[in-house]
């Protein structure tokens, strides 16, 4: 069954939403901005996106049956993570446009996939080397040497399912704490710091991609980004090139990030790709308030059929996310002059668990 590429969608349309949980709030937001109404389809019943969309499903990813009546009443299928089950979207794009489409979760959710991508497209990445057993895994510290970084191909977010391959580091004991899945091991980038490109692409091959921010994680969860970020106009150049040929590649529609690692300074400086995330991103939540599109607002314009609007920056900004009981801070953020806090709906303050964020911007005249 092919399906029609939706390129008069108007206000008033239903978008279809995977996952409820922040990216989705926010994504519902910003549509009802836009006139667009959002369903969303998650199998948890306290989902935070819940509380801001129009209709809600909650079944499991796997329920055909909910599946189809779900895409019956969308227009377009979009998701807020990018672990959708592989028949999942293969089951929906029979039904409705989904975009991103099936390409990009397939390269995006296998890191061995990935890697192997964008070295196919003659950017830099960290040497690596597959693993599927303890042999394997000998093999590729013999080839890469420590440290390096032992990643599970698939699941793995905010530093889960991976370790790092120290000098001493057992090898098996670290295969087994990985729970022996297939697995990649990254050879170690002596990096300067860590930015990102946030970027859009439309239906018509549109391209509008975000300042360079710089990222600041503890305890492997990103902690601030920050605009503009400490990099030099070529290696900037070079970051958004970057994204703009990987988009390109995938035929992708929509926001999402790649992660990169910077190394050198001054005249040496150079970025290596990380990790490719086909969604809207923890790392562009700086633009809700910082630029004159958010990356929510450019989402639901790109997999709508809508025009995509300006990425300019508005000044000087610094988004930092409240993790478990940061989120505490709600009122003394309240009574901060120039903050913008955003808090995500979600129950428990959990250690490790991302609550919100708040935005702040310093312009020329502030």
């Amino acid at each position: 069954m092919s399906v029609p590429v939706p390129t008069g969608l108007a206000p008033g349309a239903v978008l279809g939403i995977l996952g409820g949980g922040q990216l989705a709030r926010m994504l519902a937001l910003a549509a009802a901005d836009l006139g667009i109404r959002c369903h969303v389809f998650a199998p948890e019943p306290d989902s935070p996106a819940f509380d801001v969309a129009a209709r809600h499903t909650v079944a499991e990813y796997e329920d055909e049956a909910a599946l189809a009546r779900f895409a019956d009443g969308v227009d377009v299928v979009t998701y807020e993570f990018e672990n959708v089950p592989a028949a999942t979207a293969a089951f929906l794009g029979q039904r409705a446009p989904l975009h991103p489409g099936a390409r990009a979760l397939a390269v995006t959710q296998d890191r061995l996939s990935e890697k192997s991508f964008v070295d196919g497209l003659g950017l830099a990445v960290a040497p690596f080397r597959a693993v599927d057993s303890l042999a394997d895994l000998e093999a590729a510290v013999a080839a890469l040497g420590r440290p390096s970084i032992l990643k599970t191909r698939r699941f793995g977010y905010d530093g889960k399912g991976q370790i790092k391959i120290a000098p001493g580091t057992d090898l098996a004991d670290a295969y087994e704490a990985i729970g022996r899945f297939p697995a990649i091991l990254e050879g170690y980038v002596p990096f300067e710091r860590e930015v990102s490109v946030v970027a859009a692409r439309g239906l018509d091959g549109a391209f509008a991609a975000f300042d360079v921010c710089e990222n600041e994680h503890r305890d492997h969860i990103l902690a601030f980004t920050r605009v503009p970020a400490n990099l030099g106009r070529g290696a900037a150049t070079t970051a958004i090139d970057a994204a703009r040929r990987i988009g390109e590649a995938l035929g992708y529609v929509g926001v999402f990030a790649v992660e990169m690692f910077v190394l050198g300074d001054g005249p040496a400086e150079r970025v290596v790709v990380n990790e490719i995330a086909p969604r809207v991103h923890n790392s562009g939540h700086w633009t809700s308030e910082g630029a004159e599109t958010s990356q929510f607002h450019q989402h639901v314009r790109a997999v709508c059929g809508f025009p995509l609007g300006s990425p300019a920056s508005r000044g000087r900004i610094e988004m930092e996310n409240l993790i478990g009981e940061a989120a505490l801070r709600w009122r003394e953020i309240l009574g901060e002059p120039g903050a913008h806090l955003h808090l995500y709906g979600k129950r428990d303050a959990r250690p490790g668990r991302k609550m919100g964020h708040v935005t702040r911007v310093w312009t020329d005249r502030s």
